[in-house]
């Protein structure tokens, strides 16, 4: 697809620096870039200068933690300046928190025999670029892996560190009306990520999504990655039934992981596109 509105760097969990994505991002035939790293926006000029080099449309993105019913939910903002003071404060709250989280796990796994895991997760990080954000779980993973204490990052998520496992540490996030109302107060434009990635029942699903509207949100992310088709399906249906808008992307985080940059599953025809809304900075005219 020439258009990917969810991706990550270095800058929070992905594989690539923001300039080595944007570049394979160009070569996979994507125009139009949106950089949306976990809970920070650090790789956004770099990602933002690498897009104007190559005459891609770029618009400013972030993919924020926040709470509800329990559950950990993601939030996408999209299309705010990189100097909006609601945004920046609550992303010094979130990086404080992740630092937290991080030690936490690091305590968990050295209570199950599994010492050194915050030292060498921050190790495996620093490896991919340099980052003043804490190491998150596919950091550890890959720790873990090296250190003998699991033969794959499957096997470390499946067993320790996945939904519902030891290292699933949920501490500190706002909450989803919170997270929601910090990106609305930015400007920017508000899409659920991901919403079938979640553990819950239809019903408690529909919960999330009205209360999601209630809050002030404007989007779905109806299409992540190569998600089953049945699952676009769905998520289209309750797009056009609440009436919100549709954004897509495909989750890329490294070459070999996540499935490919611009690869993502099509967006009904007859769905409205948010990335049709945003001021994004377009190449310049020849």
């Amino acid at each position: 697809m020439n258009v990917d509105l969810h991706c990550h760097s270095t800058a929070s969990d992905g594989a690539l620096s923001p300039t080595a994505l944007v570049a394979r991002a160009h070569e996979h035939g994507v125009r139009t870039l949106s950089l949306t790293d976990h809970d920070t926006i650090d790789g956004l000029p770099e990602a933002r200068q690498a897009c104007a080099e190559r005459g891609m449309g770029w618009v400013s993105g972030v993919e924020l933690s926040c709470t509800w019913g329990g559950a950990t939910i993601h939030v996408l903002g999209y299309d705010f300046p990189l100097d909006a003071a609601p945004l920046l404060e609550a992303i010094e709250g979130l990086h404080r928190g992740r630092w937290l989280r991080a030690e936490e796990i690091d305590r968990k796994l050295a209570a199950k025999g599994m010492p050194g895991a915050l030292e060498g997760a921050r190790a495996v990080q620093q490896e991919l670029g340099d980052s003043g954000n804490a190491p998150a779980r596919p950091h550890f993973a890959e720790f873990m892996v090296r250190a003998g204490f699991v033969k794959d990052r499957g096997e470390a998520f499946r067993k320790w560190l996945g939904a519902g496992k030891l290292g699933d540490v949920k501490l500190h996030w706002p909450t989803l009306e919170e997270t929601v109302a910090t990106l609305r107060a930015s400007n920017a434009w508000v899409s659920l990520a991901h919403p079938m990635h979640y553990d819950l029942t239809r019903s408690k699903r529909r919960r999330l999504i009205a209360d999601y509207i209630q809050a002030g949100g404007q989007a779905l992310e109806v299409v992540n990655g190569m998600m089953p088709p049945e699952q676009v399906g769905t998520l289209s249906i309750l797009t056009r039934e609440f009436g919100l808008l549709a954004s897509a992307g495909s989750d890329f985080h490294g070459p070999g992981t996540w499935g490919e940059i611009g690869a993502y599953r099509p967006l009904p025809e007859d769905l409205p596109p948010l990335w049709r809304r945003f001021r994004h900075e377009q190449p310049m005219a020849v």
